[in-house]
């Protein structure tokens, strides 16, 4: 026994209305929708002849047959888009718009229709009305046409989802209930080309808030099933995923990707260590260079003592004034190591820094062999900037540049030599550029420098890994962007960064 009159328009939710025609025994039901919104009222998937008079007198019901000025079709078929010219001739407005994607217009031409389109992908997916009701479109591209969408209407929360979660079932309920996933899983599996183009669209989909679900065919769907059935059409196999040779192939497929993918991950953690004991290398030799002056001292000040000692000159403030000596060098060295060490600590967690603070631990780590060779460096710009990310793999990129700049400047044999670093705020970007004058890089090779392995070096210089592990440190691990430009002046790499969110 059915709770609804069917022989009248019935209200699903306010000013919505189901206005189709129930057809005992008809496993395939067919379900027009409509709006009322005065003089701009809306008409939804409006069905083939079968319905025809079924959807005029149940309107007429509602509002004048006049006050329709927009006509939905989710998709081109005649269950949904025949009986529109005859539609169009009762309506009788020249502002008739027939609102569908740009894809479905060529095809539902052939319908004779006469009033314009409102193509959606056109319209920023969107119809605003002056009387109050807006939709908002979601593509859902071959569910089960290539120009196939839903209209979702953010005051109802009702989603007119055309195709999808139809359903096929004689026994006909008007509201779904727990086990309608049942009906309509033979529907989706014929009509839904694969398991991932469906599963596309059901994304989009689950996003927004529902509360009714209004398909073209099978029941209207309550919030209280809603998300259980999207979970289960998830899971589906349909329209390729049938074919057991496809699944096989596909699974196989898929299986071939992730093992290079695995393959993939390994080769560049790989060639991140290499990089990460290339500049471990590197840094031993500038630790060793700090440290020889004050080993020097401490050297000093041991054997003088020990010579005053010998001869018996040595006395308490002397000893006492020697020691202070001493432990103020090695105090220096203990800190220089735990500076170098500190970038080699990994970062399990992201966290703030400030770019500022990164570019000095980059500069006092470079510092030996950027005097060596009389580099200037100049600093400028907004020193507060902060973001969110791994420091220390920020401050091996940011010395990878620099290192590239400095032999530059060295092979090139620049007279005074300067690298600027410059800090400023872009488009919710904190930007740090790293300018040289070393006179460029040449066209022919500057589309290869993030290569792996690339180097202009000899062999006993560089392993080519330094840009490339820079660029995927900003870009994958903090998923920022890292450019290059270049004249016959020098060069700029830029390095942006999303400013991290205020505590």
């Amino acid at each position: 026994m059915h709770v609804h009159d069917y022989n009248k328009a019935v209200e699903i939710a306010p000013d919505t209305y189901w206005i189709g025609m129930y057809l005992e025994h008809d496993p395939f039901q067919c379900h027009p929708y409509f709006i009322h919104n005065g003089d701009e009222s809306i008409l939804i998937d409006p069905g083939s002849m079968l319905e025809f008079n079924a959807v005029v007198r149940k309107v007429r019901s509602i509002t004048d047959i006049g006050a329709i000025k927009y006509i939905i079709l989710h998709h081109q078929d005649p269950d949904l888009c025949a009986s529109v010219p005859d539609l169009e001739k009762l309506i009788q407005r020249r502002d008739l718009h027939i609102v569908t994607h740009s894809r479905m217009t060529p095809l539902i031409k052939h319908y004779l229709t006469t009033s314009t389109y409102y193509e959606i992908d056109k319209k920023k997916l969107r119809l605003e009305t002056e009387t109050g009701v807006s939709l908002t479109f979601l593509t859902t591209p071959y569910c089960h046409s290539p120009g196939a969408f839903v209209s979702y209407d953010p005051q109802t929360k009702v989603l007119f989802s055309g195709d999808i979660f139809g359903g096929i079932e004689e026994s006909w309920e008007f509201y779904a209930k727990a086990n309608y996933f049942d009906q309509a899983k033979q529907f989706h599996a014929e009509y839904m080309p694969s398991k991932d183009i469906f599963n596309y669209a059901l994304k989009k989909i689950e996003r927004l808030d529902l509360e009714l679900i209004a398909p073209q065919h099978g029941s209207i769907i309550q919030k209280p099933y809603i998300a259980d059935l999207i979970d289960k059409m998830k899971n589906l196999d349909c329209g390729l995923y049938i074919e057991e040779k496809y699944n096989s192939e596909l699974l196989d497929t898929i299986e071939a990707l992730r093992a290079k993918d695995r393959a993939l991950k390994e080769q560049e953690s790989l060639l991140f260590q290499q990089s990460k004991m290339a500049a471990m290398g590197e840094m031993i030799g500038n630790i060793a260079h700090q440290w020889r002056q004050p080993l020097a001292i401490v050297n000093t000040l041991i054997a003088i003592t020990k010579e005053k000692h010998n001869y018996d000159m040595l006395n308490k403030e002397d000893l006492t004034c020697k020691l202070a000596e001493m432990e103020k060098n090695i105090a220096y060295m203990s800190s220089t190591i735990e500076d170098f060490m500190s970038f080699f600590k990994p970062n399990k967690q992201k966290r703030r820094f400030s770019i500022r603070k990164a570019v000095t631990l980059a500069l006092e780590v470079l510092h030996p062999n950027i005097k060596k060779h009389g580099i200037a460096i100049s600093i400028e710009g907004d020193h507060s900037l902060v973001v969110n990310g791994y420091m220390n793999e920020y401050v091996q990129a940011v010395m990878a540049i620099i290192n590239n700049a400095q032999d530059a400047l060295v092979s090139n044999n620049i007279a005074n030599p300067t690298i600027t670093v410059t800090f400023f705020s872009r488009e919710h970007q904190s930007r740090l550029e790293i300018t040289d004058n070393a006179g460029g890089i040449d066209d022919a090779i500057i589309e290869r420098i993030f290569e792996p392995y690339f180097t202009t070096k000899h062999q006993s210089m560089g392993t080519g890994l330094g840009l490339y592990i820079t660029k995927m440190i900003i870009e994958r691990s903090m998923h920022g962007t890292l450019e290059v430009e270049s004249d016959h002046n020098g060069t700029t790499f830029s390095i942006g960064v999303t400013h991290a969110s205020k505590d």
